[in-house]
């Protein structure tokens, strides 16, 4: 039984008093890693050489830990959007439409104007795997409104304040807004098309300091000072915000 079990590569488990558990195979994982996150629930990331029986040993004597972070990620979804048609949504661009259809599966279209979600007659919209499918549809929306703007805004302020960049990359990041690499290729989220203005100014004005200051020293806070003024409050705010809840 051992033999087979390490072929899976995934299972789910329910554990008493914790719920659902996603134990995963993963090639790039060294050791057995938990992780507690919102709208994703608790997965372990198992290497290839333990079996999956050890993982789930790790999860019971973790089982401590694991109930604090539960409790602090269902403090993080309550403040999750939910979607429903009682509510206007709107992107930078596109406003949300949610249309029922007699059809089993669910469908997006983005257009001009909408992000057209079209769902089962017989669910609610706020079951769970539509809720899913309408924030996984925003996100792609943000993705094509962010392919759009960010590229065309970062230009505009190297051209204004004298920065040269080699390339502008579009990334669905789970911890950075943005990054500069060492030959000067500018990363920036899609999820920076939910921020307000001023604090999407700020990474793009952020990244673009780092083509001249590959650090965080005095020099590059006084440069980013010069050309966003008060970078540490803006950075500070920047900080009130999440990547992928929303």
């Amino acid at each position: 039984m051992s033999s087979s079990f390490l072929r899976l590569s995934s299972v789910n488990l329910h554990i008493d008093g914790i719920g659902k558990v996603l134990i995963e195979r993963s090639d790039k994982a060294k050791r057995v890693t938990i992780s507690v996150r919102p709208l994703k629930g608790i997965r372990v990331a198992v290497p290839p050489h333990v079996s999956f029986e050890k993982a789930e040993q790790l999860i019971y004597t973790k089982s401590d830990w694991i109930k604090e972070h539960q409790a602090r990620m269902k403090q993080h979804e309550a403040k999750v959007t939910v979607y429903d048609h009682n509510q206007e949504f709107k992107t930078r661009s596109h406003t949300l439409r949610l249309l029922t259809h007699a059809q089993y599966t669910m469908r997006c279209v983005i257009d001009n104007e909408y992000i057209n979600v079209f769902y089962p007659a017989n669910k609610d919209v706020r079951d769970n795997d539509v809720q899913k499918f309408i924030r996984k549809s925003i996100e792609e929306t943000y993705r094509k409104e962010a392919k759009q703007y960010l590229p065309q805004r970062t230009a505009f302020f190297a051209e204004k304040f004298g920065f040269n960049y080699q390339n502008v990359f579009i990334k669905n990041a789970k911890s950075r807004w943005g990054s500069c690499s060492h030959i000067n290729n500018i990363n920036l989220n899609l999820h920076l098309m939910r921020l307000p203005d001023a604090l999407c100014d700020y990474v793009i004005l952020h990244e673009l300091a780092h083509t001249v200051e590959k650090n965080h020293g005095p020099r590059f806070w006084a440069l980013l000072d010069s050309v966003c003024g008060n970078a540490r409050a803006l950075d500070k705010k920047l900080k009130a915000y999440r990547i992928s809840i929303y």
